[in-house]
């Protein structure tokens, strides 16, 4: 009888790469309700739908467990190389900042919950225009990831930037308030780390977009810039 190892088909490895796939897309589609719920409970006042973004967050947190595992899995038995290779490694990545959203998603809803305990406060609207540029730059980002859209990818530097300015702006507004309304000090202190996640998010996203052309194109643009990154991709 001989003792070499088994034969992995390449059916079996190409199931396996689309298994992980498909649970990284699903992931997203989780992390993105959650934030959506959350920041959607504060605006409305539905306590309901915070809760539900907490919940949820242990879905993502298995999603990634499940990634990671399959992940090495496909690494131990198939040995990918180049691009099979690229996209285990990026899928983990993706994977994390899908997860770390999803904590910001939490967070939001757990300190939502805590002012929607208080009277309404008009300066919760000025939330909402920094979670749609979140909210765009999460979505193209894993657009951008999904599909090997490198332009895309890198068209979130700039918008990320444009979200950094306004999280700034939103923040000094909130701190001003702060000095003049000492009754509500709380609300105001709970919607300056409401604030921040979403800022966080932004920068998460660009994270997936940079691990998207990294899978394309091989190139690794972490900390280089929008300009620097062009020319990276353009030289390989």
């Amino acid at each position: 009888m001989s003792d070499s190892p088994p034969i992995h088909t390449l059916a079996g490895f190409e199931q396996a790469l689309k298994e992980a796939r498909e649970n990284v897309l699903r992931m997203a589609s989780i992390a993105e309700q959650n934030l959506e719920s959350a920041v959607r409970g504060l605006l409305t006042r539905n306590a309901e739908l915070c809760n539900e973004a907490i919940v949820e967050d242990d879905e993502v947190n298995n999603l990634e467990r499940r990634i990671d595992a399959e992940s090495f899995e496909i690494l131990m038995r198939y040995n990918p190389v180049a691009t099979d290779l690229r996209e285990v490694i990026s899928g983990m990545k993706v994977a994390n900042n899908l997860e770390r959203i999803s904590d910001e998603a939490q967070n939001i809803g757990r300190r939502a919950r805590k002012i929607l305990k208080h009277p309404e406060i008009a300066e919760v609207a000025l939330v909402e225009p920094l979670y749609e540029a979140a909210l765009s730059l999460l979505r193209d980002g894993m657009k951008s990831y999904a599909e090997g859209d490198t332009d895309l990818a890198l068209s979130l530097y700039g918008r990320d930037r444009e979200l950094d300015k306004a999280h700034k702006n939103v923040m000094r507004e909130l701190t001003r308030q702060i000095d003049n309304e000492e009754v509500r000090v709380k609300s105001f202190l709970h919607l300056i780390f409401i604030v921040r996640s979403l800022e966080r998010v932004g920068d998460h996203a660009v994270n997936i977009a940079e691990d998207g052309i990294f899978l394309e194109s091989a190139t690794d643009i972490r900390h280089l810039g929008p300009e620097k990154a062009a020319e990276e991709i353009e030289s390989n």
